[in-house]
């Protein structure tokens, strides 16, 4: 009788110290086992893919090649969506409009192309056309919004028209509707007016 309670209050003592060692066991193995998705997933930061040496035509609804953009690498960042492009070249290939080449060091593309951020050391040209002047363009920033044909920046920008030069801070052009306009500081430098001779 006596061994049998023995073995009764044994038995809390053994269960504890099993229930103890399991424990042990699992929290070992908790530690030791990478996270697979069990909580929420770390937003990626890292570049998920790139391509060299591209060149990428947008196309309009209706099948007409709207501009192509070119470029040395573009790299997709899948946090926010955007294109990172290296030594960006975007030209305008639209039949009604007069063709325009962009450059830069650098540009961002927007999801869905809607936007084009280009940055350091911008250039744009559009040669002379019976319709227009030349056109030349260059600042340290420029967003252009190709859907639209539109660009604008809040930097200093410093423009040739024909053989006018303009200089001025703040600028809206529209390619579409040959409209231009300059917010502040703006200074310019005509050509002198010819004079009939008699």
């Amino acid at each position: 009788m006596k061994q049998d309670r023995r073995r009764f209050s044994m038995a809390p003592m053994l269960l504890l110290v099993t229930l103890m060692a399991l424990g042990s066991f699992w929290l070992l193995q908790i530690m030791r086992t990478p996270d697979n998705g069990g909580g929420p997933a770390a937003a990626r930061t890292e570049p998920d893919y790139y391509v060299d040496n591209f060149n990428f035509v947008r196309l309009s609804a209706t099948g007409e090649a709207q501009y192509n953009i070119a470029g040395k690498r573009m790299v997709h960042n899948p946090a926010d969506d955007t294109h990172t492009i290296d030594l960006p070249v975007i030209n305008s290939l639209s039949r009604e409009r007069p063709p325009m080449t962009a450059r830069s060091e650098r540009a961002i593309v927007e999801p869905g192309g809607v936007k084009i951020h280009m940055y350091d050391d911008v250039k744009i040209d559009r040669p002379k056309t019976p319709q227009a002047e030349n056109f030349h363009l260059e600042s340290d920033y420029l967003m252009i919004l190709p859907d639209e044909d539109i660009m604008r920046t809040d930097r200093p920008v410093r423009l040739t028209l024909g053989g006018s030069t303009l200089n001025g801070a703040g600028m809206v052009a529209n390619n579409a509707t040959g409209e231009l306009s300059l917010a502040s500081r703006v200074q310019a430098t005509l050509p002198p007016r010819q004079t009939a001779v008699r």
